[in-house]
């Protein structure tokens, strides 16, 4: 095995974690398959023909260490985030390799910063979480949107979805989430996180570019952006919105799983994030499309473990995308999978 080209994918047999291996093979790169149920694993190594399996369940330390053994990277596709992210990073910071996760969670990524940075920033360790569609997309447009500015007065990203068929780990997760915060709903605001109980926001209108234009979405839809962008840029206030349409279907417990449509294994869902940042008075946008969450993770976190090994990354130790990475050139480099539109 090449130390080089061989990387991790712990949650590799769930549906993102597919993507991911899928992704890694593509580049190049030596996919290691790891996760709690050896069957599933070797079933994936069986239909995909060339990559290493390595079982290790989250709460053993001595076989993660074991999984992660000869590798140049990890990237945790496992969720819920909240149980496998301090393992798994705990693990990674032990071997002295990279970490890399897709965690959407909120309460997984806020521990993620409190509980480990001061331990990779000792190691000279890249950390980054919430390298995804959800946390690492918008953090990358909000960033490239600054135009080498590092404050603002707020942040607005707003997520165009055509529709949202969650995966059961999405719901998980969710559930787990939910569970975490008591119920209450979260925003960014005054410069912090803010768990409350106040009536939800009505429905608002908001101006998508082309192909969606104008819709109705849920305000305060919160996501791991209020966690990724403040975490390196000075805001008051990130706020995130969500297409309506894909609010109720993530909410109706009878939506089907994703289910694919052409030879990548991709759904039809399609996607606009559309990032708007006001400072002074002067408002900034940044805009990415593309086709179905789930898959679009695999380019980004590939994308990042590429970038961390060559060297090309702006800091060292714990950092959201927007940090670690030149958003505006990691972004165009995602092309064909995401195209963009930003700020001159």
């Amino acid at each position: 095995m090449n130390k080089a080209t061989a990387v991790v994918v712990y949650g590799a047999t769930g549906h993102t974690g597919r993507f991911v291996v899928a992704e890694l093979r593509r580049r190049g790169f030596a996919p290691i398959v790891s996760g709690r149920d050896a069957a599933r694993l070797e079933a994936l190594a069986a239909e995909r023909g060339d990559v290493v399996v390595r079982p290790a369940a989250v709460d053993d330390a001595d076989a993660l260490d074991r999984a992660l053994a000869g590798a140049a990277a990890v990237i945790n596709c496992a969720g819920p985030f909240a149980v496998t992210a301090g393992p798994v990073v705990e693990a990674a910071l032990r071997a002295g390799i990279p970490y890399l996760d897709v965690a959407a969670e909120i309460e997984a990524n806020t521990a993620m910063f409190a509980e480990h940075a001061e331990a990779a920033r000792k190691a000279g360790t890249s950390v980054v979480p919430a390298m995804a569609f959800y946390g690492g997309l918008g953090d990358l447009l909000a960033t490239a949107a600054m135009g080498g500015s590092t404050a603002a007065d707020v942040v607005h990203v707003a997520y165009g979805l055509s529709s949202w068929r969650p995966t059961a780990g999405t719901r998980e997760a969710g559930a787990v989430s939910h569970e975490r915060r008591g119920g209450r709903r979260v925003r960014f605001a005054d410069g912090a996180l803010q768990y409350h109980d106040d009536a939800p926001l009505p429905e608002q209108q908001w101006d998508f570019p082309e192909p969606l234009g104008r819709r109705a979405v849920i305000a305060e839809f919160t996501m791991a952006d209020v966690v990724t962008v403040p975490s390196h840029l000075d805001v008051s206030e990130v706020r995130t919105y969500m297409a309506v349409e894909a609010a109720r279907d993530l909410a109706a417990a009878d939506t089907p799983a994703p289910e694919a449509v052409d030879a990548l294994g991709r759904s039809d869902q399609t996607f606009v994030v559309d990032v708007v940042v006001g400072a002074g008075g002067v408002e900034r946008r940044a805009i990415a499309r593309g086709q179905d969450i789930y898959a679009v993770t695999a380019p980004l976190v590939v994308e990042a473990v590429q970038r961390i090994l060559d060297g090309r990354t702006r800091t060292t130790g714990l950092a959201s995308a927007g940090a670690m990475f030149d958003a505006a050139d990691f972004l165009r480099a995602l092309a064909p999978h995401v195209t963009v539109e930003l700020p001159h």
